[in-house]
């Protein structure tokens, strides 16, 4: 494959919100503007924490229990219902608004990357396959948690669900993030309860997600880091994810 069509992937350590946030916001931006390469990241979060979606009103927040509300929680730049995030894998992509990937229907991308980790999952022994069908939930409306919805395209494992993915997209970029959880031991969210994956189910992922995201994108992945520009876009953009403005803006 030619140079220019490559993707390169950063494995970043267990970060706070905030941080993950950022990230993810700066890679966007940057990717749009063409001041960074396409990216993959596969994170994780430091601690137990709650992403809300970017249309949720704060009021619903504040109605969660208390034990719920004492958990670090970042707003994300992506719609759809809140994630309690905690054992699990967690990817992005940015790509340019007019990348053959996401030319035409978004939601192929969202068939592509899921597809990646199904195919994970099968290398692991784990039968995975796509939902298959939707509810009535839309990016402003339905059940507080996200994986309480329901997706075509989300991934599930018997009848969990254990991936659901978001995307924004922008004049010039579009980022797609995605939760592969592994295990959950908060009964907010009935993922992984009746299927509990293994223990090493997150570092086989972080092995097998970048073989398979090469044969779903049709694009080889180079190992990258951060550049001096990106982390310097990263920290401008922490005080807004640290904010109260941020957090309480719907």
């Amino acid at each position: 494959m030619p140079p220019d069509n490559t993707i390169r992937i950063i494995h970043d350590q267990p970060l706070s919100g905030p941080d993950n946030m950022a990230r993810d916001e700066a890679l966007m931006t940057l990717v749009g503007e063409g001041a960074s390469r396409p990216t993959l990241r596969l994170y994780q979060w430091d601690c137990p924490t709650i992403s809300l979606g970017y249309f949720q009103p704060f009021a619903e927040y504040e109605a969660l229990p208390k034990r719920l509300r004492a958990l670090p929680t970042v707003r994300r730049l992506t719609g759809g219902g809140a994630i309690l995030h905690d054992q699990e894998l967690t990817y992005s992509l940015a790509l340019p608004v007019n990348d053959p990937l996401v030319k035409g229907s978004a939601n192929r991308l969202y068939e592509l990357m899921h597809e990646a980790v199904i195919r994970s999952f099968r290398d692991m022994g784990i039968q995975a396959s796509p939902c298959g069908t939707s509810d009535d939930s839309t990016p402003t409306r339905g059940p507080f948690f996200c994986f309480a919805r329901r997706h075509c395209f989300d991934v599930i494992v018997g009848g969990d669900k254990i991936v659901g993915s978001a995307q924004r997209r922008t004049r010039l970029a579009i980022l797609q993030h995605g939760s592969i959880v592994t295990a959950d031991e908060f009964d907010v969210q009935s993922t992984s309860q009746q299927n509990p994956l293994p223990k090493d189910a997150i570092e086989k992922l972080r092995t097998l997600m970048p073989i398979h995201a090469e044969q779903s994108l049709s694009r080889r992945l180079e190992s990258g880091a951060w550049e001096t520009h990106e982390k310097s876009r990263i920290e401008q953009l922490l005080e807004k994810y640290r904010g109260k403005d941020w957090m309480r803006r719907a």
